[in-house]
């Protein structure tokens, strides 16, 4: 995804939710903080948002813009409306997003993109393969600080176990991320 078909995204989610403004909280939330972000990161062709303030409205979302719609087969990406609540985030990350606004656009609605850091452990709690490879990248590419991660990690509400693993996990990713860049 590219940070134009974003703009889209957000200018049709607004107009099928009929509310101005969306959380956007997947993977391509990276495009708030880093429009031109490495191809690596922009693979998904599926962009998560919730409506902020018509919640209820996802699914109208998800059913008029999600997988396989006529949307999808047009424009090549699609939205997927999820509650936020699906995804497990830091304490605090409301004030951490990173708004995605243009009066032509996004025909000046906003899409608040979650910030990189808050990002990375959202998507470490998840601990799939395709996340843990998405934070190694953002780790190598240097679009984020692991010192930050890890302290987003700490504000995440998981067991203290699951802490436990991301902390180890980060600090071996970040040792290979120092050697790969000598």
């Amino acid at each position: 995804m590219r940070f134009d078909q974003l703009e889209h995204a957000i200018r049709a989610a607004c107009d099928v939710a009929e509310d101005t403004e969306l959380l956007i909280f997947g993977s391509q939330a990276i495009l708030g903080s880093f429009h031109n972000a490495p191809e690596s990161l922009r693979a998904s062709v599926e962009v998560d948002i919730q409506p902020k303030n018509r919640i209820e409205r996802t699914v109208f979302v998800d059913g008029a813009l999600g997988q396989d719609s006529m949307f999808h087969q047009t424009h090549g990406f699609y939205i997927h409306g999820i509650s936020i609540e699906a995804t497990t985030l830091p304490e605090g990350w409301e004030s951490r997003t990173v708004p995605v606004s243009h009066k032509y656009r996004t025909r000046g609605c906003t899409g608040y993109c979650l910030e990189a850091h808050d990002l990375a452990a959202s998507k470490l709690v998840a601990y799939r393969d395709k996340d843990r490879e998405f934070v190694t990248n953002l780790l190598n590419e240097g679009m984020i600080q692991g010192k930050i991660l890890l302290e987003r990690i700490d504000q995440l509400v998981v067991e203290e176990e699951v802490r436990g693993r991301l902390v180890r996990w980060v600090k071996i990713a970040m040792e290979e991320a120092n050697q790969n860049s000598r």
